[in-house]
């Protein structure tokens, strides 16, 4: 007797470009067309851009972790891990699950969407004092260290203590720097009503960054409006400055000033899922080199997308250009690509990627922000309406969207709430702690572990 099996289509990472393509699978193929497959540690997908809200409490970390089992069409099987390397010539991707078992997951078409991680440099002691902000652990962290340095000052009676645990550090004046700092200032700020023996002067946020602008992507005007917004509050914003030492309890600015605090926050750009070096095909700056059908040249059945992808930006006139790792473009990847398989499960042509960029927003908190929807520079309250807007509207599900409209509210109406959860806290957590960059194999340990040969862990 003949065994037909179905085609196997492996889905890796579960942020908008993987969501989005294994959404798209499920409505349009038959459930005798194909299995798939989606690896993940999280069953859910993040709503990454309201992560610096999560931060400062104005939403719960529920509110921006959207269950992938909450789908009518769900028959996606999920295996939670993450994909540490990929062998293109057997169609193998290795995977390490949850509880650290290593497997070969067969397939016959592959979507590679793993993301991005946090971009470091060598900075002395960065990884081991810096926090992340690309995690939804990492955000409620944040939050439970930060109330944590206004409790110890409060209590303590060094001034040094004090004033060092009331000063943080936010590296980073891209979107998540910039957002990041805004909302958790106004968290500090509020909380000094609450805090009767802690000197509002004491408290000073720094935001800075090595580029000459703030959000250069959103222009000249629009970026200066922003800066200006940040220091009227008082946070101290500093270009062309980096880190050049990070210590427990102080950093080392590249101008030569020395800070003491216990809070550095590190949000200094992203680079591609170390997953895309396992695959030893072309890479431009650590995304993998794709063409405007999102497929990798040579290899049948290989799809990439995403922030570690460089896919062809064909709304532009440069032939180099690739698409930012935006969520807006990340989505509508993530569908075009999934297009593109059934198209090539059926024999049919496949459709080039192409979309116009809509504009950019930046939520400041409060009734602060600078949006520019399709061109047109808006700033404070109309500003923020549009922002919140958009993220409303990108919110997956209807629950989802529930969530943070009621958490907004509740927000405006009774302000914030200075409590610790006590998220490990007996045991410090930074940056290198959350997003696993070391757990990758080799291109060599790939084809070693598939071939079934000893191989050595990372």
């Amino acid at each position: 007797m003949n065994t037909v099996t179905r085609p196997r289509i492996l889905v890796v990472g579960a942020g908008f470009a993987g969501v989005g393509c294994v959404r798209r699978l499920e409505r349009r193929l038959g459930p005798d067309e194909a299995d798939i497959t989606l690896v993940t540690p999280f069953s859910y997908q993040l709503y990454l851009p309201l992560l610096p809200q999560v931060a400062s409490g104005v939403l719960t970390p529920q509110s921006i972790a959207l269950s992938l089992r909450r789908s009518r069409k769900y028959r996606t099987r999920i295996l939670p891990g993450g994909a540490i390397g990929v062998d293109l010539r057997s169609k193998v991707c290795v995977v390490r699950t949850i509880t650290d078992k290593i497997v070969n997951e067969r397939y016959d078409y592959i979507v590679l969407a793993p993301g991005s991680v946090t971009r470091t440099f060598d900075i002395p002691g960065l990884t081991e004092n810096a926090f992340g902000m690309k995690t939804l652990a990492e955000a409620a962290y944040i939050r439970d260290h930060v109330i944590t340095q206004l409790d110890l000052a409060d209590a303590s009676d060094d001034p040094a203590e004090r004033a060092a645990r009331l000063q943080f550090v936010v590296v980073g004046g891209g979107y998540a720097g910039t957002e990041t700092a805004a909302c958790l200032q106004r968290l500090t700020h509020a909380a000094v009503q609450r805090y009767p023996r802690i000197d509002p002067g004491l408290i000073k946020w720094h935001l800075i960054d090595i580029a000459p602008k703030l959000m250069p992507e959103l222009g000249d005007k629009l970026g200066r409006s922003a800066q200006e917004i940040l220091r009227r509050r008082g946070i101290d914003v500093s270009l062309g400055v980096s880190i050049d030492k990070a210590g427990a309890e102080e950093v080392t600015f590249t101008d030569g000033r020395v800070v003491p605090t216990h809070t550095l926050i590190w949000t200094a750009g992203v680079v591609a899922s170390p997953l895309m070096a396992t695959l030893g095909a072309e890479t431009v700056r650590g995304r993998l080199a794709v063409t405007a059908d999102m497929c990798l040249p040579g290899y049948d059945g290989v799809f990439a997308l995403g922030d570690a992808a460089a896919v062809p930006d064909r709304a532009k006139d440069d032939e180099g250009a690739v698409c930012p790792p935006t969520a807006q473009h990340a989505m509508r990847q993530g569908g075009a690509v999934a297009d593109n398989v059934i198209a090539t499960l059926r024999g049919q042509p496949m459709k080039p990627y192409e979309h116009k960029d809509l504009g950019l927003v930046v939520d400041l908190g409060g009734k602060d922000a600078v949006s520019k929807p399709l061109g047109v520079e808006l700033r404070g309250v109309p500003a923020q309406a549009v922002a919140r807007g958009y993220h409303w509207s990108a919110l997956r599900t209807n629950v989802a969207k529930a969530r943070v409209m009621t958490n907004w509210m509740l927000n405006a109406v009774a302000g914030d709430d200075f409590v610790r959860t006590g998220f490990q806290a007996r045991k410090p957590a930074r940056l290198k702690d959350f997003e696993f960059t070391d757990a990758y194999l080799t291109p060599d340990q790939v084809r070693e572990r598939v071939e079934g040969k000893p191989v050595e862990s990372p």
